[in-house]
């Protein structure tokens, strides 16, 4: 037993070569939880003592400190190493508990889950922010024809006809002869399959989280009906890395489509409002011209986020060319949560250009929905609108 709690903590300390600053508090119980739960479920073979160890860090803290950069997305090993030296203190470890704790990818799964949360909630106010936007746009409202989705039937795609239809119900835009244009800009027009496109990867990396949170991450693995023990590969998370890239991918069109469309809201040759959303045309100064700028840089930011890293390789070999495969999962998952970051800040700002295109648009009635956020912008607290 002497020998096995000597290699548990070797193990452990070896491993913690983890650089760079330490990850917020919310990842690190994040990763807490999802080592828990796979405890809970008995496949990493450990003592109920050591789980019970995890879960009363969860509950009572304190958390420990993880140095955010050094894996590789294949089990979360030097962030991993981190957490198991901050929540041991002088607990003793039995046989293979120091790998169990280590041979996880805790930390990729749990910034993922947190990250893909956001995007949802990015998701719900980039559909608010287009609907203000076909309001303050005067836009033809044929765009979100219940057939459309019944010829095309993707699920995302439905449910945001459904959602901006929603948004704008009472709209006089939906009046005969309301629309300025046959066809406005494609960033208005297609907005509803652009949305439903991001949906549909939400719902997608949705579903692989579902599985990876509750899957098996261990290396090796108890086969109690065989009493053997069985090398395996559970700590590859493609699916996982994969699905986290194809959101990026997905969300990089939505947030661009809402940067065109702010920056037309700031044109009258295609509004018919003044120049810059000015209070009243001719008027020396830009007016609000110069919101374009950081709207555009912040989108053009966001893109450079989107590149996938799932299929990144090795430039050389580890433990005698063995260790020859990465995900990246951790750096897909923190580019998601710096891009919905992003996102949020540009929302912000296309709300402001919307609700000023709207007030511009005298004698039109505000559709209910939408009335409480024009409330918000007026009142300056969008900002912690778009965080909440």
């Amino acid at each position: 037993m002497t020998v096995a709690l000597d290699g548990n903590r070797a193990l452990i300390l070896n491993h913690r070569t983890g650089q760079g600053p330490e990850l917020p508090e919310e990842i690190v119980r994040a990763a807490i939880l999802r080592l828990a739960n796979a405890f809970a479920k008995g496949t990493p073979g450990v003592r109920p003592e050591l789980a019970e160890r995890v879960v009363a860090a969860l509950n009572d803290g304190p958390c420990p400190a993880v140095r955010s950069l050094g894996s590789l997305g294949q089990a979360d090993l030097p962030l991993m190493a981190d957490l198991a030296h901050g929540l041991l203190d002088d607990f003793r470890l039995a046989a293979k508990e120091g790998i169990s704790l280590l041979n996880s990818n805790g930390f990729s799964t749990g910034a993922s889950a947190l990250a893909v949360a956001d995007a949802r909630r990015l998701a719900d106010a980039l559909d608010v922010a287009g609907a203000l936007d076909l309001e303050a746009f005067a836009a033809n409202l044929t765009l979100l024809h219940p057939e459309i989705g019944r010829v095309r039937p993707y699920p995302g795609l439905r449910s945001s006809l459904e959602r901006l239809r929603e948004l704008l119900r009472g709209s006089s835009l939906w009046e005969e002869g309301a629309a300025r244009n046959l066809q406005d800009p494609l960033t208005f027009r297609n907005l509803p399959q652009v949305h439903g496109a991001l949906r549909d990867a939400l719902a997608y990396a949705e579903g692989v989280l579902a599985v990876e949170l509750n899957a098996s991450q261990d290396n090796p693995i108890p086969i109690l009906a065989e009493d053997r023990l069985v090398s395996v590969a559970n700590y590859e998370v493609l699916p996982l890395a994969a699905a986290v890239d194809f959101l990026r991918i997905a969300l990089a069109p939505a947030l661009t489509s809402a940067c065109e469309r702010a920056v037309k809201l700031l044109q009258a040759h295609l509004t018919g409002l003044p120049e810059g959303l000015a209070p009243r045309s001719g008027l020396a100064e830009n007016s609000m011209s110069e919101f374009g700028v950081p709207a555009q840089a912040i989108a053009a930011e966001a893109r450079l986020l989107a590149q996938p890293v799932s299929y990144e390789v090795v430039t050389s070999t580890h433990a005698e060319g063995i260790e020859e495969r990465m995900t990246m999962a951790p750096l897909s998952a923190r580019r998601l949560a710096e891009m919905v970051g992003l996102g949020e800040r540009l929302v912000a700002v296309e709300l402001v250009l919307a609700a000023q295109a709207v007030d511009l648009r005298e004698g039109e009635a505000v559709p209910q929905d939408l009335e409480p956020v024009v409330e918000l912008v007026r009142s300056g607290a969008i900002d912690a609108w778009v965080g909440s």
